[in-house]
C-alpha cells in the first residue's frame, strides 16, 4: 500500500454523483422540422407546442427515479427557447403564447416544484447569429445569453457546454467561467472551460471500466478526435457523466420513430456500464410538436425504472468498513448474483485492486474482482448460495474506506 496526496471531489461534485441519474431533454425548432441540427434558418413561426406540459416532464422524471433535469435552452440552430433580449431568434417571434410564453422559466418552475435538479445547455456554436464570425462580437453576444439565463432561472444544477460545432472555434472560457461562478457557484459545469464534470466520450450512454474520476482531458465532441483544452486551474477531479438518447441516434423527436426506442433490456445493459461504473447516467426523452413527452418514451423509461428498483431497492446484507478486508455476514445461505460497492469518495479515489468472494463449503471462492470502485461498482455473477461474503482490497492508494458493501439476489 503506497501513500500519496489524492485528487478529492468538492461538496458539488458529491452532491451531484449521489444523484447518478439525471433526465435531457432535447427540445426546440428541430422538434417541428424533422431534423437533428438546424442551420438557423427555419422560420420562428413553426415553433408552436400548443399542449406543452412542463409538469408531465418533471413528474415523469420524478417518477423514473432521475434527480436533475437538463433543457436544450438553445441548441446549434440558435432559437432560444426563452425570450433573450439578445436576438429575436426566439419564442418571442413565434405563435406559441402569442409570443409571450417562456419555456425555460416553465420548466425550471416545474422542476422546483417536484424537487429535481435543473440544468440548462447553451450550444457555443450558433448557426443563426450574425455576429458568431466576427469572435469579439460573439463572445459579448454569449456573454449575455448565458447571464440571462444563469441570473434568471434561479439555482442551476448544471451547465451544460457542448463542444459540437466549435472545432477550431475559441470562446472566450475565462470570462465564461467566470459568469458561472458569479452567478451559479454551485452548478457543475459540462466538459468546457473550467469543468467539474467530463464528457465520457461516447453517446452511446456508457462508461469504459475502468473509469477513474480524475482526468486531464476528454473529447471535445463526436465528429473529432479533438481534445477538448480546459483552463489550467481545471481540478484533477472531473467525474464523467454518460449522455444518450432513449431514441437510438435521436436526441430530437421525430414522428412515427418509436421503433428506435431502446429495449428494456437494452437499457438495463447502459445502466450497469454507466451508473454501475461509477459514472452518472443523463437519459435523454425528447419532447414531441405537442410539447409533451412521447406515451412510448415514458411508459419505457418506467419500465425501465421499475425494474432498477426491483433490483436493488433491498439488499439481502449491507455494511461498510475500511482497510484491506470488509466482511459481510448474514443469518441463513441464501442466492446472491449482485454485489454494490462504493468508496467514500469524500476521502479520494482509493482503491485499485480488489477481489469478491463468497464462503462456501469452508473456503473462500472468487465470484468477481475488479480495479475501480469509486462512486460505485455493480458486478454482476452466477448465483451462488452463502451467508458470508468478503471484499478483500489488494492494492490501494492510502487504506481503503467502503462506504458501501451491499449484496442482492436479482434473479
Amino acid at each position: 500500500m503506497s501513500k500519496k496526496l489524492l485528487a478529492l471531489p468538492t461538496r458539488q461534485q458529491l452532491r451531484w454523483q449521489d444523484m447518478e441519474q439525471g433526465l435531457f431533454c432535447h427540445f426546440g425548432m428541430n422538434t417541428f422540422c424533422d431534423q437533428e441540427w438546424g442551420e438557423g434558418t427555419d422560420s420562428p413561426e413553426k415553433f408552436n407546442p400548443t399542449e406543452l406540459d412542463a409538469m408531465q416532464w418533471a413528474r415523469t422524471a420524478k417518477e423514473a427515479g432521475f434527480a436533475y433535469l437538463v433543457f436544450t435552452a438553445k441548441h446549434h440552430d440558435g432559437f432560444c427557447l426563452w425570450p433573450t433580449a439578445t436576438t429575436d431568434y426566439s419564442v418571442r417571434s413565434s405563435p406559441w403564447k402569442n409570443g409571450q410564453g417562456d419555456v425555460v422559466r416553465e420548466i425550471a418552475d416545474a422542476c422546483r416544484q417536484v424537487g429535481l435538479g435543473f440544468g440548462l445547455y447553451l450550444s457555443p456554436w450558433d448557426r443563426h447569429e450574425p455576429c458568431y464570425p466576427d469572435k469579439e462580437a460573439y463572445d459579448d453576444f454569449y456573454a449575455a445569453q448565458l447571464t440571462e439565463l444563469l441570473t434568471g432561472y434561479g439555482p442551476l444544477m448544471e451547465v451544460w457546454f457542448d463542444g459540437a460545432g466549435s472545432h477550431g472555434r475559441e470562446y472566450d472560457w475565462s470570462r465564461i467561467m467566470g459568469l458561472v461562478k458569479q452567478h451559479q457557484p454551485d452548478a457543475m459545469i459540462f466538459n468546457m472551460g473550467l469543468p467539474t464534470i467530463r464528457w465520457v466520450g461516447n453517446e452511446d450512454g456508457v462508461a469504459p471500466y475502468p473509469c477513474w474520476n480524475t482526468a486531464e482531458s476528454a473529447k471535445l465532441s463526436m465528429f473529432t478526435n479533438d481534445m477538448v483544452t480546459w483552463l489550467p486551474e481545471t481540478p484533477a477531479w472531473v467525474p464523467a457523466e454518460c449522455d444518450v438518447p432513449i431514441r437510438k441516434k435521436r436526441w430530437f423527436w421525430h414522428p412515427h420513430e418509436e421503433h428506435t426506442l431502446y429495449t428494456l433490456e437494452e437499457l438495463l445493459d447502459i445502466y450497469y456500464r454507466s451508473v454501475g461504473h461509477g459514472c452518472t447516467l443523463l437519459l435523454n426523452i425528447a419532447p414531441d410538436n405537442r410539447g409533451l413527452l412521447p406515451e412510448a418514451d415514458v411508459e419505457r423509461v418506467l419500465e425501465f425504472a421499475a425494474e432498477v428498483r426491483r433490483r436493488f431497492e433491498a439488499p439481502v446484507a449491507r455494511t461498510g468498513g475500511q482497510g484491506a478486508t470488509v466482511n459481510l455476514e448474514w443469518e441463513a445461505d441464501t442466492a446472491v448474483d449482485h454485489v454494490i460497492l462504493m468508496e467514500d469518495i469524500a476521502y479520494g479515489e482509493r482503491v485499485r485492486a480488489y477481489v469478491l468472494e463468497a464462503w462456501q463449503q469452508g473456503r473462500w471462492v472468487e465470484l468477481a474482482a475488479g480495479s475501480a470502485i469509486g462512486h460505485k461498482k455493480i458486478d454482476r455473477f452466477p448465483a451462488v448460495h452463502t451467508n458470508r461474503l468478503r471484499l478483500r482490497v489488494t492494492e490501494s492508494e492510502d487504506e481503503a474506506i467502503v462506504r458501501s458493501f451491499e449484496a442482492y439476489f436479482c434473479g
